[in-house]
């Protein structure tokens, strides 16, 4: 049987082993942005692993756009030479692509890490002051300073400078965060934008600046390496924003040169209602897939070599992501290709633990 899963998938010149992808999940593990060993083993692990491409954490643009004060930056030329040393280590151990996730936190950042009890950092832990499109704060949290058009363009810069750093460390693939609440989310909802400028109001207007970033980053990062988005269908709230209008501002990036669309929901709101479930954002990204002449990516619970096989036959998605999963089993590519009698890479120095190689009394 030929494993869909297991099938090569090109994206400009990067071809893809197969259709597995490490979601990017947030370590809070760093200092002032910079990476450090607890990176260096995390992602050398899983670059082992064998999912055809590897996204790292989401990667902030700014001090001030990270999340909390443990998050991974590229702002600095320091976190710059401490990315690259993780990745220039993956690239000559691993067998996967490498692909970053960069991003602002907007209204959700100065908070502190879920170990610590997430929520806004307290007066003595040195919280700084949060942007976002409007004043208008993520449930209780502090009130956000809306950005000028000053403000609106020294973001687009600092894109644009993590993009150039990105390049310089050796990534293979950029994904922009349009999703889970974070700054440029904050500017496609109508629930977090109520601007009166031409950044705002209808979807038009609301997606105006995303482009915009979109637009800068693709005219930097280079040309024959894929550029996509992670975007959050809808804020799953009465009101918020509609699968509709993300289809329609999907559209628009492919117009921009947009590779493929990482599809989620929600982040943007507390009051969000979702229910959880083995793939439940699969059907999200099978209507963007439906609609929008793109790659498209899932994610969401999905833990099972079988699962995923169907949602890739089936033509539900281009690609499956696995966070939580991968967390579990940093070789779950391994074992899903053994599963479903597929091949698949491992390094030189691991090839002895293919299954075929074991002697025949101990093969499973």
């Amino acid at each position: 049987m030929t494993s869909a899963l297991f099938s090569p998938f090109s994206l400009r010149d990067l071809t893809l082993a197969d259709r597995i992808v490490v979601s990017p999940m947030c370590q809070y593990a760093s200092e002032d942005g910079s990476a450090n060993d607890w990176h260096l083993m995390h992602y050398g692990q899983l670059a082992m692993g064998a999912a055809g491409l590897l996204v790292t954490e989401s990667t902030h643009v700014s001090r001030v756009g990270r999340i909390s004060p443990k998050c991974l930056g590229l702002y600095s030329d320091d976190n710059e030479a401490a990315l690259k040393r993780v990745i220039d280590f993956c690239k000559a151990y691993g067998v996967s692509a490498l692909g970053i996730q960069i991003g602002h936190a907007g209204r959700k950042a100065s908070a502190k890490p879920p170990a610590d009890g997430s929520g806004p950092l307290d007066e003595a832990e040195g919280p700084w002051q949060a942007v976002a499109p409007s004043p208008l704060p993520y449930a209780d949290w502090p009130t956000p300073e809306p950005l000028d058009a000053g403000g609106l363009a020294t973001v687009k810069a600092e894109f644009v400078a993590s993009t150039e750093r990105a390049a310089r460390a050796g990534f293979d693939l950029v994904e922009l965060h349009i999703g889970h609440g974070y700054l440029l989310h904050q500017f496609l909802s109508p629930l977090s934008n109520q601007r009166d400028d031409g950044y705002g109001g209808d979807i038009d207007g609301r997606m105006r600046f995303p482009a915009e970033v979109f637009e800068a980053v693709r005219a930097v990062w280079p040309a024959n390496k894929p550029l996509g988005v992670r975007v959050s269908a809808t804020d799953q709230v009465e009101g918020g924003l509609a699968i509709e209008e993300v289809i329609h501002f999907c559209r628009a990036l492919k117009e921009l040169g947009c590779d493929f669309v990482d599809v989620t929901s929600g982040g943007l709101d507390p009051r969000q209602k979702i229910e959880v479930g083995p793939g439940y954002q699969v059907p999200l990204a099978e209507q963007v897939r439906e609609a929008v002449d793109m790659p498209v990516w899932t994610v969401g619970m999905i833990t099972e070599a079988e699962q995923a096989e169907a949602i890739i036959a089936d033509g539900r998605a281009d690609f499956v992501a696995l966070a939580r999963g991968m967390m579990w089993d940093p070789r779950w590519a391994w074992h899903a290709a053994h599963t479903l009698g597929a091949e698949t890479a491992y390094p030189r120095m691991y090839e002895r633990c293919e299954p075929s190689r074991w002697p025949q009394a101990f093969r499973k």
